[in-house]
């Protein structure tokens, strides 16, 4: 409570500042932010402080559901100011309101409909004659507001198409008008980029719309309102105008006004009209006006924003001057010299340029080494990096709005600021500058290429420097103060004093690890280390000192280039900029903060050599020297003599429960209890247990742990967060891999490593040795060590000396594993861990007395699906116990069905094998992570990435088949053979589906295959001697299918 002068009140009196220091300063930052930036958004303006003043006014406190009195729309402005008249009008009469304290709100909402209408009169259609609504929220509302008061649902409407130019609210399949509506889409004619209105009539013609809609959000042109009126006309459809971008241009007269040509006309106000969020409806139509008011309230919207509406009359007024019709003649000048200096430079304009406040750049202007275009998303994040702020943008040719190729520049925001020919030119220039010296490339993702782009840090920063200055020398109605970092930093305003920098976040010392020449992974808590900062060149930026302060902060103390040094590590966090000219993609893990900390007395120069450690990557190393050290040998394996099978801790019960024995891997392995089918079915249908001891589990902890198994796996360990996992390879220096495996991410320095049975011993070797420093881990520079060797320690977690720490693999897949788990006695925060927890998770649980560690993983392409890491001592009570609360005990053969139905790949087949198959080849590709500096195998993956022409496919064969085998040839209809199958196996179905490797041109799915099945039993025939009723060797018909399994739909 507040008492002032006596009284007492609630009124919370204060400014901002003083009542919410956080809010206050996050607007100073973007109100700093629209100076500092250059914003070329089409769709955004800087409204003017009149209008941001009445938006924060008094209006803005009251409700008013409802409409002034319709008599209202013949007033003129001086006779709905005249407050004698109005006031006791309303005190006798009211209002159609259902709030009462409205007598203003129906004044100011009277003022903004009659400036609108006289705004957007025509000679035919005076402002009396005119029905506006000032009332809808924003444009969206108002579109919708029209269909539901003209339409039905499940009309046709006609809109332009979204990737040709057209808006969301046009019938695009995600918003509310593409799924309530029948929706047919006009277009472009490809060959001139500009609207086919032939086309549109012959479309019109055949579906007979509804409603017709013409406006767009990125076609650049004037649209022909009377080709529009006739097309219409002529299929009996209403024309609704949607000029939401251009509503200013109109109004000043340098667009053509649809008003009275179109049955309704809608455009927002914030746009080109320069004024608050909100929208107008305008029709000459009294029986459309009454529909569109109720469809508008109660239809659409509840209580009308009064401030908003007043903010509006406010910028109508403004709309009515020479100054804003000099406005929009401006606009429009700027955005054609805008668009064809950048033609000039060498970059495409879509739709043969602009005639309007916008144009498109078509970003595939720009190709990169491997072929790889730049994406409309990556040349707006990198603008943006520079202080250029666009969107991304669809253009002609574009498959989908998720990929858009180009970007779309508007110049109503520069121009409100004062830019002329001279600063748009320099503009201009900065943004080829910018985008002609991206490197687009491209790595494999989940379901398709990710396209990403690097760029030069010089050009990155001065780009930066040139658009602060640019904006600096035009207009600003606002005085905010600008921050340094992290909000507004350049290469000039970091002294390069000697300095004190902090480095924190979760990734700092991978991060720092990259970035420094020095082994920051050895670094205990207090602990410092000479170290130096180069450039991608080689070239020394700092050096100095760099101690580890916390967990997850570094201290450096650097002398040099130091300025340029500390932006270097920002630009390193933001990820943009090229690291290594001859690997584009490579990337430091990140973010991080660099806080520049303060001065310190300049340290004795490092000597020579000093700071430099033998790890496998920093920046700027391919141009220095390491110091010779001892040769190394690489790596090579030869299993050791076995003495027999072994066996798991289930093997007993196995025998108990009748289990079929097969040797695997050295085990002695169920290879199923009744039958492959059944218990396929199982894991389909309900769940199956599977004893998968005889996997390899490793544990790997420290401060060094995740820089260790980030070098020797292809995966991002780094980016692993606690509670999660992921899937991913071992590569010897040949790019081949050693194995498959499964990283466990189980508390900040702890991590869980399953591999397979057959390959456990050879890996565990491999880390030993590659941890000792024993073998060659980088060809090009043999003496390179591992990071984080010396801070990672490594134990197999099936060896009797883990003790009580031990831990083997039972995996628990399909449907009701989870209802099985559930059934077991835990505290009820352990039941909550297990139900929330994600596909790839990784928690701890007690259930009846076990302790297990439990993801959400498998091998059987079940989304329901765990593995529980347990105590060997503990395994067979735990299967026991499994089986006992519902789960159907499986055998191998069963597990390699559902890999091989689910499109999984096996060590042997494919993955290494006698084609040596990498994971690329076996489809797994997304896993390898080609962006990260380096890891073992990095550069022979990468060539044999280059050069491979194959992949494996999933295939089912033609019912009644034979069963296909690894090896078996893959023939095209003209019998040449384009592949080898690499497993094959029974499905859910009882026909075999199975794996091959096959020439790229034959993976797409539906591709017809043929198979000679078991073709180390089939005999070749000499065809020209058999005769009638002689046999001739057959292949067998397959089809490719989904690359992954998916369960049918109950």
């Amino acid at each position: 409570m507040t008492v002032q002068s006596g009284v007492r009140d609630y009124l919370f009196r204060g400014a901002l500042a003083d009542i919410d220091p956080d809010v206050s300063e996050l607007v100073r930052h973007e109100t700093a932010r629209q100076a500092r930036y250059l914003i070329l958004i089409p769709s955004e303006s800087t409204v003017p402080l009149a209008v941001r003043e009445t938006l924060s006014s008094a209006f803005h406190n009251i409700y008013a559901e409802g409409y002034p009195l319709e008599a209202s729309r013949q007033l003129t402005e001086a006779e709905i100011l005249d407050y004698g008249a109005r006031l006791t009008e309303y005190r006798r009469t009211s209002d159609e309101r259902y709030y009462k304290g409205t007598e203003y709100a129906d004044i100011v909402e009277a003022l903004a409909r009659r400036r609108a209408a006289e705004l957007f009169a025509t000679a035919q259609y005076g402002p009396d004659k005119l029905y506006v609504n000032v009332q809808p929220l924003s444009g969206a509302p108002a579109n919708n507001a029209v269909y539901s008061a003209l339409l039905a649902v499940g009309d046709t409407v006609m809109g332009m198409d979204l990737i040709q130019g057209g808006h969301l609210t046009h019938g695009s399949p995600v918003n509310r008008s593409g799924k309530q509506y029948k929706i047919v889409s006009y277009g472009i004619d490809p060959a001139t980029e500009q609207i086919d209105y032939d086309a549109m009539r012959a479309l019109a013609l055949e579906h007979r719309p509804k409603m017709i809609i013409g406006g767009y959000s990125s076609y650049p042109h004037v649209p022909d309102w009377a080709r529009y009126r006739a097309i219409a006309d002529e299929v009996g459809a209403l024309l609704l105008a949607d000029v939401a971008h251009v509503a200013g241009l109109i109004a000043a007269g340098v667009y053509p006004n649809p008003v009275g040509i179109a049955d309704v006309v809608s455009f927002t106000t914030h746009k080109t009209l320069g004024g608050p969020r909100g929208a107008v409806i305008i029709t000459h139509k009294k029986a459309l006006a009454t529909k569109i008011d109720r469809s508008v309230f109660p239809g659409e919207q509840g209580g009308p924003h009064i401030n908003a509406m007043a903010a509006l009359a406010v910028a109508l007024k403004i709309a009515h001057t020479e100054s804003f019709a000099a406005l929009q003649r401006q606009t429009l000048r700027n955005a054609v010299t805008l668009a064809d200096r950048l033609r000039e430079r060498g970059l495409r304009i879509p739709f043969g340029g602009t005639t309007t406040h916008l144009l498109n750049v078509d970003c595939k202007s720009v190709v990169g080494p491997d072929g790889t275009p730049l994406s409309g998303d990556m040349a707006a994040r990198i603008l943006d990096l520079c202080g250029i702020v666009c969107n991304r943008q669809t253009i002609p040719g574009d498959t989908s709005a998720l990929r858009p190729s180009g970007i779309r520049l508007g110049t109503p925001w520069i121009t409100q600021r004062g830019f002329g020919d001279t600063e748009t030119l320099a503009l201009a220039d900065i943004i080829a500058d910018v985008l002609l010296a991206c490197v687009p490339f491209s790595y494999s993702g989940r379901k398709r290429d990710i396209s990403r782009a690097s760029i030069d840090f010089d050009v990155l920063q001065t780009a930066r420097v040139r658009v602060r200055e640019l904006a600096a020398s035009v207009g600003i109605d606002t005085d905010a103060a600008a921050d340094d970092y992290p909000h507004f930093a350049y290469v000039d305003t970091v002294s390069d004093d000697p300095q004190r920098v902090i480095v924190r976040g979760a990734h700092a010392a991978d991060f720092l690890n990259g970035a420094l020449t020095s082994d920051v992974t050895a670094l205990t808590l207090d602990a410092s280390q000479p170290t130096r900062i180069l450039d991608p060149h080689g070239r020394e930026l700092a050096q100095g000192r760099v101690t580890r302060a916390g967990a997850a902060e570094y201290r450096l103390e650097l002398s040099g280039q130091v300025g340029r040094a500390v932006t270097w590590l920002r630009s390193l966090s933001d990820a943009f900029v090229i690291i290594d000219p001859e690997d584009v993609a490579a990337r430091l893990p990140g973010p991080v903060e660099v806080v520049v900390d303060g001065p310190i007395n300049a340290s004795a120069p490092l000597a020579e050599g000093e700071g430099f450690a033998p790890k496998p990557f920093f920046i700027g190393q391919r141009t220095h020297t390491s110091p010779a050290a001892a040769p190394q040998d690489v790596f090579t394996w030869t299993p050791a003599e076995s003495p027999g099978l072994l066996t798991t801790p289930l093997h007993a019960l196995h025998k108990q429960l009748g289990a079929r024995m097969t040797p695997f891997a050295g085990y002695d392995m169920p290879v199923w209890y009744t039958s492959v089918k059944e218990e396929h079915a199982a894991v389909r249908s309900s769940a199956g247990v599977f004893d998968v001891t005889h996997m390899g589990v490793f544990d790997v902890r420290g401060p060094g742990a995740s820089a260790f198994l980030d070098a020797v796996t292809t995966n991002d360990v780094p980016g692993l967060a606690v509670g999660e996992s992921h899937y991913t390879y071992f590569l010897d220096i040949h790019g081949l891999p050693l194995d498959d495996l499964m990283i466990y991410r189980l508390a900040d320095q702890h991590y869980l490593v399953v591999v397979n049975a057959s390959n456990n011993d050879k890996v565990w070797a491999w880390l030993n040795a590659a941890q000792r420093g024993d073998v060659v881990i980088d060809p090009a520079v043999p003496q390179r060590r591992l990071p984080g060797s010396d801070a990672a320690a490594l134990r197999d977690l099936r060896n009797p000396s883990a003790g009580a720490d031990r831990r083997v693999d039972i995996a628990l897949q399909g449907p009701a594993s989870l209802d099985i788990l559930l059934k077991m006695q835990s505290d009820d925060a352990a039941k909550s861990r297990l139900k929330a927890l994600a596909w790839a998770g990784v928690t701890h649980a007690v259930l009846d007395g076990y302790d297990v560690i439990v993801s959400r993983t498998g091998y059987t392409m079940e989304r329901v699906a765990f593995e529980l890491f347990v105590h060997p001592d503990k395994a067979a009570s735990l299967f026991e116990r499994l089986i006992a609360l519902g789960a159907i005990p499986c055998g191998l053969a069963s597990r390699d069905s559902l890999r091989t139905e689910g499109g999984l790949p096996l060590y042997g087949h494919e993955l290494e094998g006698p084609q040596s198959l990498t994971s690329g080849d076996a489809g797994f590709a997304n896993y390898v992570k080609l962006w990260k500096p380096f890891f073992v195998g990095k550069s022979a993956y990468a060539k044999r990435e280059q050069e491979r022409d194959a992949e494996v496919v999933r295939f089912t064969l033609t019912k009644g088949s034979r069963q296909a085998h690894q090896g078996d040839p893959v023939i095209d209809p003209r019998g040449k053979v384009i592949g080898l199958v690499t497993s094959c196996a029974i499905d859910s179905q009882g026909t075999y589906t199975g794996l091959a490797y096959v020439k790229s041109d034959f993976t797409a799915e539906g591709t017809v295959l043929e198979i000679y099945c078991g073709s180390d039993r089939l005999t070749a025939v000499n065809l020209s001697g058999l005769s009638l009723g002689g046999r001739a060797v057959a292949p067998e018909r397959a089809t490719v299918q989904s690359r992954y399994y998916k369960a049918a739909k109950k």
